[in-house]
This record gives structure tokens, sequence and C-alpha cells, in this order.
């Protein structure tokens, strides 16, 4: 009898385990560059600032705050943040979602998963050496890059003045 409320028990945990893991996998869409090269050209009237970082990126995680922040201090305006993260592909269960969970990340996070950088850097940014971390912000009437970590108070006046506040 002990055995098999054991057993139903060791199953419905292991169940529940696995019914969480999917769900957060399907929070983190894993995209080759084709799939996300339209989220670099909306236009529209929402201003769009997007990231790209990895967990291994000491100065990238520096940063992660302040863009959580200005994303928490515009969510009433039309601006949007999105995280792309470079990080390994195999590495999203056991490093990504994890860095995630324990800095409290809410921002729409996308792992980008195309090793063919020569490719797609580009594309992304004439200018864009690769090195990371590298900050897109674009509107219907400007697109700037910023190959740089930023602070709370830089960042915060740029997007500001993007949402034309006073």
């Amino acid at each position: 009898m002990w055995r098999m409320i054991f057993l139903f028990i060791s199953l419905l945990l292991i169940s529940l385990t696995m019914n969480s893991q999917s769900t957060e996998n399907k929070k983190i869409p894993v995209l080759n560059f084709d799939q996300l090269q339209p989220l670099l050209h909306f236009s529209n009237d929402t201003v769009y600032l997007i990231n790209f970082w990895a967990t291994w990126c000491a100065p990238c995680i520096k940063e992660l705050p302040a863009i959580m922040d200005v994303e928490k201090k515009y969510a009433d305006q039309k601006f949007k943040v999105y995280l792309v993260s470079l990080d390994m592909p195999n590495q999203l269960e056991n490093r990504l979602i994890p860095f995630l969970k324990t800095n409290k990340i809410e921002s729409d996070v996308i792992l980008l998963n195309d090793a063919n950088q020569n490719r797609w850097i580009n594309k992304v940014d004439a200018n864009w050496s690769g090195d990371i971390p590298f900050t897109l912000i674009y509107g219907k009437d400007f697109r700037e890059s910023h190959a740089k970590s930023f602070d709370f108070e830089t960042l915060d006046a740029l997007i500001r003045a993007k949402l034309n506040l006073p």
C-alpha cells in the first residue's frame, strides 16, 4: 500500500516538474535570425529597446537592472523591451531559465539560436562588431544602436527623450 502511495506521489511530482519546465520553455522562444529579424523593424508608434546579452557577460548582467527599471517606469507608455539572449540553446534549462528566475527578470526574453553571426550581425546594425552588450533602440522615425552597458540615469534620459516626455 505504501509503495503505491509513494509511486503515485513520485509520478505526480515528475509530471508537475515536466509541465512547469515546458511552460517555462514556451515563455522563452528559441528563434533563428530570420525569425527574429521582423522584431527589429516594426513601424508603429512604439519605442523598442532590443538588448543583445548573455548570462556569461558581466557588463550585460550589470546593466540588466537598469533596463528592467526603465521598462517598469515606462510600462504605461508605448515602450517595449526585448532581451535577446546569446546563450547556447543547450543551456536554456540549466542556465538561462534559472538565471531569469533568480534575478526576477520579467522582460520578454528570446533565445537566439543562430551560430552564423557573420551572416546576421551586420543585418542588426552595420557598425556592430558583435560585442555585447549591444542595444538597439528604435521607433517609427529613428534607429539608434549602442555598443555599451547602460546605467539607469543614462538609459532613462534616452528613453524619456524618445518617448517625447518632459
